[in-house]
This record gives structure tokens, C-alpha cells and sequence, in this order.
């Protein structure tokens, strides 16, 4: 079955700003299945567009920051 963006319920979005870089913290449940946590990192390129990218590795900062959107995601699981 192809994915179907409509049946991709978001129960919970948040996203930081690291200059350059945001990281988002999401919470999705697909076609009525088991919550699911989703981390995504997305950088601006030089015409000021935002692009998606593999997350990687964080620094201590946004570590700093993200883990407490990630307790607040994991509530609302």
C-alpha cells in the first residue's frame, strides 16, 4: 500500500531554531496505528530556503533544548 499523506495524523509538532539549522520534534500515528516519535532536522541553503537533511549528530546546545520538547512530546503519546 503506497503512503497515503492523508491517513498521517501530527499529534504533536514543535520546532527550534539553531541560526542557520531548525530541528523539529513531532509525534505522528499513522492510518490510526501507535503513536510514533519523528525528529527531522531541516538548513537554510544560501537563497534562504529550508531543505531537509539527515539529522546526524547534535551539539550540546540543541541537545540542551530538544530534549525537553522531546519530554513534552512523549506526554502526548
Amino acid at each position: 500500500m503506497p503512503y497515503d499523506k492523508s491517513l498521517d495524523a501530527e499529534t504533536f509538532k514543535e520546532t527550534k531554531e539553531f541560526g542557520d539549522t531548525k530541528i523539529t520534534v513531532g509525534v505522528f500515528s499513522y492510518n490510526g496505528g501507535e503513536k510514533k516519535l519523528q525528529i527531522s532536522r531541516e538548513n537554510q541553503n544560501q537563497s534562504g530556503e529550508w531543505q531537509f537533511v539527515k539529522l546526524g549528530r547534535l551539539v550540546k546546545n540543541e541537545v540542551k533544548e530538544i530534549v525537553p520538547v522531546i519530554m513534552k512530546a512523549v506526554e502526548s503519546m
